[in-house]
Order: C-alpha cells, then sequence, then structure tokens
C-alpha cells in the first residue's frame, strides 16, 4: 500500500478514522474539510490537509483529486453537499469514490446516480450491536453478499478442549475456520499482561482452547446454527 495515494473529504469521526488508519498503513493521504480545526486534528498523522469547500470543482482539481487511487466522501451533516461533491467527482472521472450513506434513503440515492461503493457504518454497527445480544459469543462480525459473514467467536464450550479434526467445521457444520486467536501472558514493565496473537493457519490437530477466538466464514444460518448447538 506504500504507493497507494486516497483522499478523504470530510473528517467527522468516520472521516477521521479512515484517515488516520490509511496513515497508518503506509499510504499517501490527503484530507479535505471546511474547518481548520478539524484537520490540524491530524496534524501529524495524514500527509497533508486542505481546509476548503469540497463542492468547489476548480478547487478539487487544484488539489490533483484525479490523481488519487480513490477518494473517500466522509461528510456527515450535509447530504446535498455531500451529494454534490460525489457528483463532481464523477465528472472529473475519479479512478475510485466511495461514498457515505446515512440510512437507506441515503444509499438508494447514491445508487441511483450510479456510485458503485457505498459505506453505511450506522447499519454495520446496528447489525453488530443485533449480533451481539443475540449470539454474546461473537465479538465481531463482516456481513457480506448473499447472507454469508466473517465471524470472531469466543470459543463455544462445546467445542473447547477438542481438535479441529473431531470438530469438523466443514462437514458438520458448513463453515470454514479463517484462523484463531490465542490468549498469551507475557511481562511488560515489571507486571504479566495478557495479549492475543494471530495463530496462522492451524493444522487439523490443534486442539481449540477456551479462551480461544476462532474466526470463520460460512451462512448467517450454520453460524448461529454452530452457535447454538455448542453453547
Amino acid at each position: 500500500m506504500n504507493s497507494s495515494k486516497f483522499a478523504v473529504i470530510g473528517l467527522g469521526r468516520f472521516g477521521s478514522s479512515i484517515a488516520t488508519e490509511l496513515s497508518n498503513r503506509g499510504a499517501e493521504v490527503m484530507v479535505i474539510d471546511n474547518n481548520e480545526e478539524h484537520i490540524d486534528a491530524l496534524s501529524g498523522i495524514i500527509t497533508y490537509g486542505v481546509t476548503m469547500d469540497a463542492t468547489d470543482r476548480k478547487a478539487l482539481l487544484a488539489q490533483n483529486i484525479t490523481d488519487m487511487d480513490a477518494v473517500i466522501v466522509a461528510i456527515g451533516e450535509d447530504f446535498d453537499a455531500m451529494l454534490l461533491c460525489v457528483v463532481i467527482l464523477m465528472e472529473l472521472n475519479v479512478k475510485r469514490i466511495i461514498a457515505r450513506a446515512e440510512g437507506r434513503h441515503q444509499r438508494m440515492i447514491l445508487e441511483k446516480i450510479g456510485v458503485k461503493e457505498i459505506l453505511s457504518p450506522e447499519d454495520e454497527i446496528g447489525k453488530l450491536v443485533a449480533e451481539k445480544l443475540v449470539n454474546p459469543s461473537i465479538l465481531s462480525c463482516i456481513s457480506l453478499p448473499d447472507d454469508h459473514e466473517i465471524v470472531e467467536i469466543l470459543t463455544p464450550p462445546g467445542i473447547a478442549n477438542r481438535t479441529l479434526e473431531d470438530i469438523n467445521l466443514r462437514n458438520k457444520y458448513q463453515l470454514n475456520l479463517i484462523t484463531l486467536k490465542r490468549e498469551f501472558e507475557k511481562e511488560k514493565n515489571g507486571s504479566m499482561v495478557k495479549e492475543q496473537h494471530i495463530m496462522g493457519v492451524p493444522s487439523h490437530d490443534t486442539v481449540i482452547r477456551p479462551n480461544d477466538t476462532i474466526i470463520v466464514f460460512g451462512q448467517i444460518k450454520d453460524i448461529q446454527r454452530f452457535v447454538e448447538i455448542n453453547q
């Protein structure tokens, strides 16, 4: 990712988080916002920032916006401004446009004008909260098309201290194990602390420990069935 260049427009919580994470991963990140304080808050993290009106076509061109690998439009408070910004970026033939939508009506409008990549952070948070309420052992989930998910699950009691071969995730539950995270104790500053580390690709004889977190891929119904059976 070191050679990648991104622009993030709109520096609320969502936009600032994306800009910070991209910078941490080694990307070149330009941020744009009409509030100078928002840009100053990311000083030393992002590559550079510009205080400007993101609906100004000439100003966007002056920042070489068309050279970016992707532009993330994260304007949250003013949908009209966000929409106008997206339309201008489309007219400028920006390679990749990712827009934020708050609710299904905004998503529908963005889809109608031809935006291919739409982020709805509120919807994703709602799904995760609902999932964790229904299944407390599910720590996080990523929703995928066609009712599939990638989920992190705290080891259900029914599979603890058993080998992967014995559990037989694929044939018995129609799930694929991606990896697992294991808890280790490590000394830091004179005291013992607990840390989790990825175990890579586990072998068939790997024993799942009670405090492990397993990361699996599959259909929602199969994941729910797996958790219910082994609770």
